[in-house]
C-alpha cells in the first residue's frame, strides 16, 4: 500500500512533466510580421546600404560621406554637429542591424 507521502511525490512528479510538455497552442506558426519589419540591409556606410522590408520595398541612404556634407549646410555649428552625430548613430546602427540579420539569417540553417 502506497503511503500519503508517496503519493504527494508522485502525483507532484505527474504534474512537473505535463508542465514540461509543449502545449498546443505554441505549435501555432508565428504571426506574420508587419510591412515595415527590416528582413534585410547590405552594404556599407562607404558604398551605401540597401535596406529591404517585408512587403518587398526598400530603401537607399546616401553614403556616410554624402551624408556628412548634406550636414554641412546647416546654419549653425551646433546643427552641423548635432546632424553629423545623427549620422554616425545612424550608420552606426545599420551596420549592427545588418550583422544580427546576417548572424540570424545564418543560425535559421
Amino acid at each position: 500500500m502506497r503511503t500519503p507521502l508517496a503519493l504527494t511525490a508522485l502525483l507532484g512528479t505527474a504534474i512537473a512533466v505535463t508542465a514540461a510538455l509543449p502545449h498546443a497552442h505554441a505549435a501555432q506558426p508565428p504571426a506574420e510580421p508587419g510591412p515595415k519589419t527590416v528582413v534585410s540591409v547590405t552594404g556599407d556606410a562607404a558604398n551605401g546600404f540597401e535596406i529591404t522590408y517585408y512587403d518587398g520595398s526598400g530603401e537607399y541612404p546616401p553614403t556616410d560621406s554624402e551624408a556628412m556634407a548634406e550636414c554641412g549646410e546647416y546654419d549653425t555649428r551646433v546643427d552641423r554637429v548635432r546632424c553629423r552625430a545623427e549620422v554616425r548613430t545612424w550608420y552606426r546602427d545599420l551596420a549592427t542591424l545588418r550583422d544580427a540579420l546576417d548572424w540570424a539569417h545564418a543560425t535559421r540553417g
